[in-house]
């Protein structure tokens, strides 16, 4: 089921403890505007809300590029900020990402945490995959902001706030911490954090940085709402030796001569529990989002946070990525998505999936 609306309203839709867990990826914070926009009240409906038509012109390079329709690129560099000069409507943007301060992102982010917990069973998890991003110069934010919608440099987002007011009294290509401050934030209003987990990217994005290290993983938090939690323990091969702290039971097969040296054992395993750094490549994704995780990257926290004929939360759906491994696991999930544009990439992803489940 997918529902399609911001996420905290629709959250408060759903009752209360219905959904075993939550796996999420949440736009990140002043890196892409989604075009989600649109205008209210004013004097004029049909108002255009455009600075000055016609003053720009639709480049022949865009349109052999093919990334905007002349209509879209005009209204997307002439569009009033906040308020429309002409007929007084009020541009209203409920994405998330785009917040003046990322304090204002990071309490307006776990707001809508507070109601996943709400509708969150006693034994649910939640894990939320979220990156970092840098003070920016000129625009205050990230220093890699783009419009993910069109992927067009010429198309400014409609940020909220000054430059100076994103930065907030920090320097200039300061990493901000966004990903610390909201688990921080997460723990403070009492979820348990379970796990920090790197998602290393051995095919990341080069980077013409000089004067430090490119950057190749985000995190994943791993938290519960209670101290017991449903959670299936996931095993990963190893060729590694390992150290046992107590004598085994079996030691003669470690010592031929029968006797026991000291207090610890040398074996060697073909498996172990998972551990917390997991090795995922980025997949490319044709269709009109530029934001989507790879399938990898949430089915081992499916797997382990959710049992066969459970349901699988995503309040920032996207392309569907939650759902096709929810499905493929043979469990349900819900989604909410703000962009009905995303939502029909989504059908269109989960189409064959609920064909081969309902045959």
């Amino acid at each position: 089921m997918i529902l399609q609306g911001d996420a905290l309203s629709k959250l408060k839709e759903l009752p209360e403890k219905s959904v075993n867990m939550c796996m999420t990826s949440p736009p990140y914070w002043a890196l892409r505007d989604y075009g989600t926009a649109s205008w209210e009240g004013g004097s004029d409906e049909s108002c255009s809300h455009l600075k000055n038509e016609g003053f720009l012109k639709w480049s022949e390079k865009s349109k052999l590029a093919g990334t905007q329709t002349q209509e879209v690129y005009e209204t997307q560099r002439q569009t009033y900020k906040e308020v429309c000069g002409k007929c007084g409507a009020k541009r209203v943007d409920k994405q998330l990402g785009l917040e003046a301060t990322f304090d204002e992102y990071i309490n307006k982010l776990c707001n809508i945490f507070d109601e996943v917990k709400r509708v969150l069973r006693d034994d649910g998890t939640c894990w939320v995959n979220l990156g970092d991003c840098y003070i920016g110069g000129h625009k205050g934010g990230s220093i890699h902001i783009k419009n993910s919608k069109y992927d067009n440099p010429d198309i400014i987002p409609q940020f909220n706030g000054t430059p100076k007011e994103r930065q907030k009294g920090m320097q200039e290509k300061c990493l901000v911490g966004i990903p610390f401050r909201f688990a921080i934030e997460m723990v403070n209003r009492g979820w348990i954090l379970r796990n920090t987990i790197i998602w290393h990217k051995p095919n990341c994005m080069p980077s013409s940085v000089k004067d430090r290290f490119t950057v190749d993983f985000e995190y994943i938090f791993f938290f519960s709402k209670k101290k017991k939690y449903y959670f299936e323990q996931q095993i990963e091969p190893t060729k590694a030796k390992v150290i046992e702290p107590r004598m085994f039971k079996d030691f003669r097969q470690v010592y031929p001569d029968g006797k026991y040296k000291g207090k610890q054992g040398v074996r060697r395993s073909k498996d172990r529990n998972k551990r917390t750094t997991w090795r995922i490549c980025p997949k490319p994704f044709k269709e009109a989002h530029f934001a989507v995780y790879p399938e990898e990257l949430c089915e081992t926290p499916i797997k382990a946070g959710c049992p066969e004929g459970g349901i699988v939360l995503d309040p920032f759906f996207g392309a569907g990525t939650t759902g096709v491994v929810a499905l493929k696991q043979k469990k349900k999930f819900i989604g909410i998505e703000l962009n009905p544009e995303y939502i029909e990439i989504a059908e269109k992803r989960l189409k064959p999936f609920k064909e081969q489940t309902t045959l």
